[in-house]
């Protein structure tokens, strides 16, 4: 009887699937409230800057290459330069998680800006190799910070039946400041300073968020973990309407009022000593981890490269292919915004996987043919099925595996290990990306490009197993169900029934002892 009530009460909570069918007229649509879309939009522009850093350095080392002859000469300067904007993010996102818990998701973002300006003004400016080098070590730790804070700060402000869309709209803005970084490349490939113009511009965006976020209000729920319920109230009356404010706010504060007594027994260590919350890690982290190892940002990073590989040999040609998969990756991302709430998380994420693999088998087997042709029309042949490959691969990926991940660790863990959590999922993900993308060319070096794509499909297969069993649907459920889920996976619904009738006969006896 116990957990009848309990499951009852988490399915009539505001914003669940029981909820909104009693109350169909509070459901919120994607377009419905455009205070909602501003605050993802502009917490999104962390996203962009993520985005636009990771893509832009690919063209600027172009010409970093030859205005300073060390770094010309010396292919350990090269990489440097480039991975040690991942080394810093991996630092930004292990730290920004308890910066976030600390002092709120806007004063982090806000910290995040700073540093990002501040970074880019270094490398604008940079003398010799090795303070461009410091310079992408602070922009690397404020993009860390940024990717650990936006998804949060959304998903905490949006109404959960359309917070999959709107997190999304973070994974739109990174993919967005991806094609961005390859537009500004062209633009100032004849204008004096080239290099120093595409990284120090990246500072603009940071201004215009640093001053739109003084506008805009903290997270609803961490003003509510922090007992500033009158603040709290005042974000969530922008969101929903009258009635379901009320509705809102009343559970909020009961669930404000638990964290309290929670928070006093919550360590850091808990992470890995709470069953549920050790099971909700390895998903989040594991998503992360397949989102690098499937090869995103070996097509990111080095997609001209591939493409000359593959026979193209005219860099113009080259770039010109990497924007076409660049703006296919913005696109699908759009798509994703639209089918993550619709078709769900996880089925969108299976879907997606089965693309990418189908995807990378072509890969395969065009560099296969490649390498056992002979004669430019061969070539010309195989080389032209390679790069419908890399467009096949964005297509598929985008959609599914580029969303999927960052909505999930943004929602699936209890609100006083979430800001912890999705730092060190985070750091899972930038350590990831750091070894996918320096090892990415030795490996096609030593084993050749065919074979490298077909690693990248074998561990596609074991993302999407891992997927199939591990990974819950989330679409459409609040942030109490969701934790739900893990009690259940973890104990299963005989301890937690048992867990429930202990409880409430204590309750009972402290009520007849009173009496």
């Amino acid at each position: 009887m116990t957990n009848v009530v309990m499951t009852t009460t988490i399915q009539s909570a505001p914003g669940s699937s029981g909820y909104l069918d009693l109350y169909p007229e509070r459901k919120m649509s994607f377009f419905k409230n455009p205070y909602v879309l501003g605050l993802a939009a502009v917490a999104g522009i962390g996203g962009m800057l993520f985005g636009y850093d990771t893509g832009v350095i690919s063209g600027a080392l172009l010409y970093i290459k030859d205005d300073f002859e060390s770094v010309r000469e010396s292919k350990i300067l090269q990489e440097t330069i480039v991975s040690m904007a991942i080394a810093g993010a991996i630092f930004g996102a292990s730290t920004g998680g308890l910066i976030n818990d600390a002092y709120g998701r806007k004063m982090s973002t806000l910290f995040a800006d700073v540093i990002f300006i501040f970074g880019s003004i270094t490398m604008a400016a940079a003398p010799d190799p090795y303070i461009l080098i410091m310079g992408r070590l602070i922009v690397g730790y404020g993009v860390g910070i940024a990717s650990v804070t936006a998804p949060v700060y959304i998903a905490e402000a949006s109404p959960s039946e359309i917070r999959g869309s709107l997190v999304s709209t973070n994974t739109l803005m990174i993919t967005g400041g991806q094609f961005i970084s390859y537009i500004v490349n062209l633009a100032f490939t004849r204008v004096p300073g080239t290099w120093r113009w595409m990284l120090g511009v990246s500072a603009v965006p940071a201004l215009v968020q640093f001053i739109l976020m003084l506008f805009l209000p903290e997270s609803p729920r961490w003003l509510f973990m922090k007992n500033r319920k009158d603040e709290a109230v005042d974000v969530l009356s922008n969101i929903y309407d009258l009635a379901r404010l009320e509705d809102e706010v009343e559970f909020l504060t009961a669930e404000a009022n638990q964290d309290i007594r929670k928070k006093k027994k919550a360590r850091f260590r808990d992470v890995f000593k709470s069953k549920e919350i050790r099971l909700a890690f390895m998903v989040g982290a594991g998503l992360m981890v397949f989102q690098q190892f499937t090869g995103i940002n070996t097509v990111m990073y080095y997609s001209p490269t591939i493409i000359q590989m593959a026979g193209f040999k005219s860099n113009e040609m080259a770039l010109q292919i990497s924007i076409f998969v660049a703006a296919m990756n913005a696109v699908g991302t759009i798509l994703g915004i639209y089918l993550i709430d619709h078709a769900g998380r996880k089925i969108l994420a299976l879907c997606s996987l089965g693309g990418v693999f189908a995807s990378l088998v072509l890969l395969f087997l065009s560099f296969s043919n490649q390498s056992s042709s002979a004669g430019a029309a061969a070539v010309s042949s195989t080389g032209w099925l390679a790069v419908l490959g890399l467009i096949l691969y964005i297509a598929f990926f985008s959609p599914g595996m580029g969303p999927v991940p960052w909505t999930m660790n943004s929602e699936i863990y209890p609100k006083e290990y979430r800001g912890v959590c999705g730092g060190m999922a985070a750091t899972v993900c930038w350590v990831s990306n750091l070894i996918v993308s320096q090892t990415f060319l030795s490996v096609a070096e030593a084993l050749g490009t065919a074979l490298t794509f077909l690693i990248l499909a074998i561990i596609t297969v074991f993302a999407f197993v891992f997927v199939f069993l591990y990974v819950p649907e989330t679409k459409g459920l609040t942030f109490d169900e969701v934790e739900l889920i893990w009690k259940e996976k973890a104990w299963g619904s005989t301890h937690i029934n048992n867990s429930n009738n202990n409880s409430d006969s204590q309750n009972l006896l402290g009520r007849d002892n009173d009496q």
